[in-house]
C-alpha cells in the first residue's frame, strides 16, 4: 500500500491543485461563505481520518449542554439515507450513521440532525429545533458556512505540517487552511507530553497570535460497557479476548490494551466498515469480545458478550478551562 502511494504522487500534485483552486474561490469571494445567526462551533481537520473528532464533539456537549439548548449537525457519512434527518429514538445507524446515532444516545435531550448540505442543516434546525448553538462535526473543509469558532484536530503522531495530500499521504485539505482555525488541538499526544515536547510541536505549527493551542491525550474508561452490563479491566486479565475495530486508527487501543496487559486477537478493519453477518459468525462463539463504541453502536446487538471500551480527551496543561474561556463568551 505504501509502494501505491508513493506512485501515485503526481495525482496528489492535481489534488493538491484542485484544493487550492478551490479554497481560492472561496477566499476571494467568488464563492460565498454564509454567517448564520445561531452561533456555530466546527470541529474538523485537514486529513482523512483518525484525529478524535467524535470524542472531541462529545467533550463539547459535555461543556455547553448544562447551559444552553445545544444541537449537533453531521455529515453522516455511510448512511442508507440522504437529504436531512432528524434524530428520533427510531433511528438506526444506517438513518444517520455510526458516529451521530452514538452521539444521540450518550446524551439525553441532545438534538443530532445529519446533512451533507451544511447551509440546508443549518436552516432545518433553526426552522425545527431554534438551538442557543450548533456544533458542526467534521466541517472544517466546508467552507460554504463561516462558523463562529473553528476547532482544528491535528494528531500528535501526524501533525498536518508532516502530512502530504491524497493519494500520496492524507491530507484533504490544505495545511495553509489552518490559518482560518481559531482554535489548533494537538490530539493523542502521550500523558507525559513533556513542556520542551509541547515547544517543539508549538515551533512546528506555528500558530498565529490569535489562535489557540492545546494539548489533548486519549483517555480509556477501565469500566468497560456492553448494552445494561458492565464489566472491569481487571477482571479481563488471562482471558481469551478478541478485539475487534473498524476505525481509521486503532494503534492507541490497541497500545492501550497491550500496556495493560491483556492478551488479544485483533480483527482489524476499515473505518465505518459495515459488518456482515457472516464476518461476525467468525466472532459469535467467542466468549469476549472488545469493540470501540462507534463499532458496537454500528454492530447493535447482533455480538452476544460483547463490549465497548469508552474513550475521552483528557486536555494536558489546563487545557478544557482555556477552551472554555474561548467558547463560552459566544
Amino acid at each position: 500500500m505504501q509502494l501505491l502511494r508513493k506512485i501515485a504522487f503526481p495525482i496528489s500534485l492535481l489534488y493538491a491543485l484542485a484544493v487550492y483552486l478551490r479554497n481560492f474561490l472561496f477566499d476571494t469571494g467568488i464563492l460565498s461563505s454564509v454567517r448564520f445567526d445561531t452561533p456555530t462551533i466546527c470541529v474538523g481537520n485537514l486529513s482523512v481520518g483518525g484525529s478524535g473528532k467524535t470524542p472531541m464533539t462529545e467533550l463539547l456537549v459535555r461543556m455547553l449542554q448544562p447551559s444552553m439548548k445545544l444541537a449537533v449537525l453531521s455529515r453522516g457519512y455511510r448512511r442508507k439515507t440522504s437529504g436531512f434527518v432528524l434524530a428520533d429514538e427510531n433511528s438506526t445507524a444506517s438513518d444517520i450513521g455510526d458516529e451521530p446515532l452514538q452521539i444521540y444516545r450518550k446524551f439525553q435531550g441532545i438534538h443530532m440532525a445529519v446533512d451533507a448540505d451544511r447551509r440546508r442543516g443549518i436552516s432545518q434546525l433553526e426552522k425545527l429545533v431554534q438551538p442557543d448553538m450548533i456544533i458542526l462535526d467534521d466541517a472544517f473543509q466546508h467552507r460554504r458556512v463561516k462558523p463562529d469558532i473553528s476547532i482544528l484536530l491535528t494528531p500528535h503522531d501526524l501533525l498536518y505540517t508532516d502530512d502530504w495530500y491524497l493519494p500520496t499521504g492524507d491530507l484533504r485539505d490544505s495545511k495553509a487552511e489552518a490559518k482560518r482555525a481559531d482554535v489548533i488541538i494537538v490530539t493523542k499526544c502521550p500523558a507525559g507530553l513533556s513542556i520542551p515536547e509541547q515547544e517543539k510541536i508549538k515551533e512546528k505549527l506555528n500558530p498565529g497570535v490569535q489562535q489557540l493551542l492545546l494539548f489533548s491525550c486519549l483517555e480509556y474508561d477501565t469500566r468497560l460497557r456492553g448494552g445494561d452490563k458492565e464489566i472491569d479491566l481487571e477482571d479481563l486479565k488471562g482471558r481469551e479476548i478478541i478485539l475487534l475495530t473498524g476505525i481509521a486508527k486503532p494503534e492507541p487501543l490497541v497500545n492501550y490494551r497491550s500496556d495493560t496487559g491483556l492478551d488479544f486477537k485483533h480483527l482489524k478493519f476499515p473505518d465505518h466498515h459495515d459488518f456482515t453477518d457472516k464476518e461476525l459468525s467468525r466472532i459469535r462463539d467467542e466468549q469476549l469480545v472488545l469493540t470501540t463504541e462507534k463499532d458496537y453502536t454500528r454492530i447493535g446487538g447482533r455480538i452476544a458478550g460483547m463490549y465497548y471500551i469508552p474513550v475521552r480527551h483528557r486536555f494536558l496543561f489546563g487545557g478544557e478551562e482555556r477552551l472554555k474561556e474561548k467558547l463560552l463568551p459566544l
